[in-house]
C-alpha cells in the first residue's frame, strides 16, 4: 500500500517516498512531509541549478547552496531558477 503524506510544497495528500531521499533530520522531514512528486520536481530544479551555475558536487560552497536552495524550494519560498534559464522547447 503507498504511504500517503500531505505534502508541504504541494498543499496535497499526495504519495510519499519509500525511504528518506537525504541523509540525517533534513531527510526525515523531507520523508514526512514531501511527496514524490515534489521530490521529482527539486530533482529537475537541482539539475538547472547544477548546470547553470556549473556546480561541482564535491565544493562543499556548492553542496551548502544547493541544500539552501533544496530547503528553499520544499519549504520556502520556492527557490530562485537562474535568469539565464531557458527551457527547452518541446
Amino acid at each position: 500500500m503507498t504511504r500517503l503524506v500531505h505534502c508541504k510544497k504541494l498543499n496535497e495528500e499526495l504519495p510519499g517516498m519509500a525511504r528518506p531521499p537525504y541523509p540525517g533530520e533534513l531527510g526525515k522531514k523531507i520523508f514526512e512531509e514531501i511527496s514524490q512528486k515534489a521530490w521529482q520536481e527539486w530533482l529537475a530544479q537541482q539539475t538547472i541549478l547544477i548546470n547553470e551555475y556549473r556546480l561541482s558536487m564535491i565544493d562543499p560552497k556548492a553542496q551548502s547552496f544547493l541544500r539552501e536552495e533544496m530547503d528553499k524550494f520544499l519549504f520556502g519560498d520556492g527557490g530562485t531558477t537562474p535568469a539565464e534559464f531557458v527551457p527547452p522547447s518541446q
